[in-house]
């Protein structure tokens, strides 16, 4: 049992993406916090869409006392002033990583859904807060990632495998179309880096490269960006290298012990940085929820 937990929390960097991964630093840049989780939760994994002036900012919001991440939506202004935050995306099962992508006239978010063993595609029915389950991509995928390069849509993701394949095996896979059919890369993984390798916020075109955020996790999960430039991606596999290094900007302290999304909107970027704390009651909830399941098989009728 690790005696620290990470605790998320979701800012607003004043720059775009590219200027960011042009000048590989996120430090001295103008930082905005976004909203503070409740006690025993946490906010990660920003992803955003501008709307008539408005900035939609999707994040996971995970609960350690249920061990079960759900989404929201923060509306801010221009300015990045909160002028709403509400819960979009609620399933039985773990929901995180909300990517967006904007295809064929629709809004569709293809958020982290594995625990359910498989990958739901959503389609906004009323942007920003209503969202419909609209397809399954049979794929075994965390923190799933389509692009379109060249003349299909390619996925970059890594397996629900083992903890360690979780972290450090890159996979892919490739369609006509975001609804699929999806075809499973037969060279995967195609890229194992023990530092890890899992996606980490929408692939960047820039000055004609291809650039792929990815998590290091060397000293802690996510601690730090490795950015990949994707050399060449094919039926016969990937060809790519490493671009630089992203760390938490000072301005983020005293979350200083993480980053693993980096995900542009426009002319701002969105980041989630962690700060790994001691927390009491947190180390005592998953014994408690492991009791409660075996009380419950034991004593099934009287819990009711």
């Amino acid at each position: 049992m690790e005696w620290k937990k990470d605790i998320w929390r979701p800012m607003v960097v004043g720059a775009s993406v590219d200027t960011i991964i042009r000048r590989g630093s996120l430090d001295g840049l103008p930082c905005h916090w976004l909203p503070a989780a409740p006690a025993l939760q946490f906010s990660a994994d920003p992803f955003g869409i501008w709307r008539n002036g408005l900035l939609h900012v999707f994040v996971e919001t995970f609960d350690y006392r249920s061990a079960h991440g759900a989404i929201a939506v923060h509306v801010l202004d221009a300015s990045l002033r909160v002028l709403e935050t509400r819960e979009v995306l609620r399933e039985p099962w773990h929901v995180s990583y909300p990517l967006l992508v904007e295809h064929d006239g629709a809004t569709w978010m293809i958020p982290e859904t594995s625990a359910s063993g498989g990958q739901w595609l959503y389609r906004a029915r009323a942007f920003p807060f209503e969202w419909e389950r609209v397809g399954r991509i049979d794929l075994p995928a965390l923190d799933a990632t389509p692009q379109w390069i060249g003349d299909r849509w390619w996925m970059f993701y890594s397996p629900a495998g083992t903890p360690r394949e979780r972290l450090t095996h890159l996979h892919a896979a490739w369609a006509p179309d975001l609804t699929g059919p999806w075809t499973v890369h037969r060279a995967n993984p195609l890229r194992i880096d023990p530092r890890g390798v899992r996606p980490a916020g929408p692939v960047v075109h820039i000055d004609g490269q291809i650039v792929l955020p990815v998590q290091d996790c060397t000293h802690s999960y996510g601690c730090a960006i490795r950015l990949l430039t994707i050399e060449r991606i094919d039926e016969t596999g990937l060809v790519a290298s490493e671009r630089g290094l992203l760390r938490p900007p000072a301005a983020a302290a005293p979350f200083l012990d993480g980053l693993h999304t980096l995900s542009g909107a426009g002319p701002v970027t969105l980041i989630d940085v962690k700060q790994r704390l001691f927390s009491a009651p947190a180390l005592f909830m998953r014994p408690r929820r492991e009791l409660a399941r075996i009380l419950a098989r034991m004593f099934p009728n009287r819990l009711k």
